[in-house]
């Protein structure tokens, strides 16, 4: 089958794609640097960056001092060409977020659910967000909410969550009515696994678990630098592990009911940390508090997680997130990894989360920034 050249507007565009991407990944750079780094000429890399900057989407970012002659401008990627939203949604609060097309976080603000209505709740945060980061709601480009349960992929829609019972099949719609087609819901935990891959422990690690311990249990699981969602969405329900000595459940919608969840959920934890006589009102400060036996206990209790997820998998990395992930640290990190030695024939490497801040809000904003880099930098000619 024979192919037909590639157009000049083509070529320009993917040249144009290539610049932004490099802006964004290595900073403000000169004519001639860029020119280098892409392959292009002098004269195509200067043509490129009037192009770009005519479409308002790069700028002069500062000057580099040379030899002899003139100083060089030097480019960036104009932040305020884009903007984008991301959410983290939980039973008691909404934390909106707004970054600009570079990554930075302008504005993040917390509001509390005033009716129950997901969609008026989503706009209230976004609005409120917005208004902190002095971003009119038009110039977003996309907008990535977190929340717990089970999304599915083929919808978006939330089929199941427990937490969170007003958000069900429809409310999906609602929001894009609301705030436009770019509204995307993802599952919490995956989008930790992003933040984690672009931000935190996993990075340059495209194989990968991000293990969710705290209220709930729950996988981000990123295989060949891609999420795995599952047919149905489901993937990472570890909750439901069936584990020995614990009962499997009668009836799945019966809160925390799931065989691990009886083994590593808060009421399980509290009663260990009462048999240690470890102290603390909430278990992430019994975890951090927690002594040697304790710790041992806890880590073997996670071991049988991982292990199982390690055996299936194999995926080399396990990153531990979530209240009690956090909590633990590297003491509790190291424990889970020896305990899994013991009992996983190809145990993994098993690290804490290293996104600083709030990591589903973090993943929310990298996969709406991914979203908008590809609105914005597909469309340059």
């Amino acid at each position: 089958m024979s192919r037909s050249p590639g157009t000049p507007r083509l070529l320009r565009r993917l040249n144009d794609r290539s610049a932004l991407e490099l802006l964004l990944a290595e900073g403000p750079l000169t004519r001639a640097e860029l020119g280098e780094r892409t392959g292009l000429s002098k004269v195509t890399a200067g043509q490129l960056l009037a192009r770009l900057e005519d479409r308002g989407l790069v700028e002069v970012a500062g000057e580099r001092a040379g030899g002899r002659g003139p100083n060089a401008a030097l480019y960036g990627v104009r932040p305020s060409s884009a903007y984008v939203a991301g959410l983290e949604v939980l039973p008691e609060s909404v934390t909106a977020g707004v970054a600009d097309i570079t990554g930075h976080t302008v504005a993040e603000v917390t509001v509390n659910p005033s009716d129950g209505d997901p969609v008026r709740t989503v706009q209230a945060g976004v609005e409120r967000a917005c208004a902190a980061a002095d971003v009119s709601l038009s110039r977003l480009r996309a907008f990535v909410i977190g929340t717990r349960g089970m999304v599915d992929p083929r919808t978006g829609d939330v089929r199941f969550s427990l937490d969170l019972p007003a958000w069900h099949v429809g409310v999906l719609a609602g929001l894009r009515r609301t705030l436009g087609a770019s509204v995307t819901i993802e599952n919490d935990v995956n989008l930790v696994a992003l933040a984690e891959h672009r931000y935190g422990a996993a990075v340059g690690v495209d194989d990968f678990v991000v293990m969710w311990a705290g209220v709930g249990q729950g996988l981000g699981v990123m295989l060949g630098g891609r999420l795995h969602r599952g047919i149905t969405g489901g993937a990472g329900e570890i909750g439901w592990l069936p584990v020995p000595g614990e009962p499997l459940p009668s009836e799945v919608r019966q809160p925390n009911s799931g065989s691990f969840q009886r083994l590593v959920g808060t009421t399980a934890l509290r009663g260990l940390a009462g048999a240690y006589g470890v102290p603390g009102a909430e278990v992430s400060d019994q975890v951090r508090s927690g002594g040697d036996d304790y710790l041992d206990e806890l880590a073997a209790r996670l071991a049988v997680g991982v292990a199982a997820v390690a055996v299936v998998l194999d995926p080399g990395l396990i990153v531990l997130s979530g209240d009690i992930g956090r909590a633990g640290g590297d003491r509790l990190a190291a424990r889970v990894q020896d305990a899994v030695a013991r009992i996983c024939p190809a145990p993994p490497r098993v690290v804490t989360g290293g996104v600083p801040g709030n990591p589903v809000l973090r993943g929310a904003l990298v996969a709406a920034l991914e979203q908008a880099r590809e609105q914005v930098f597909s469309d340059t000619v």
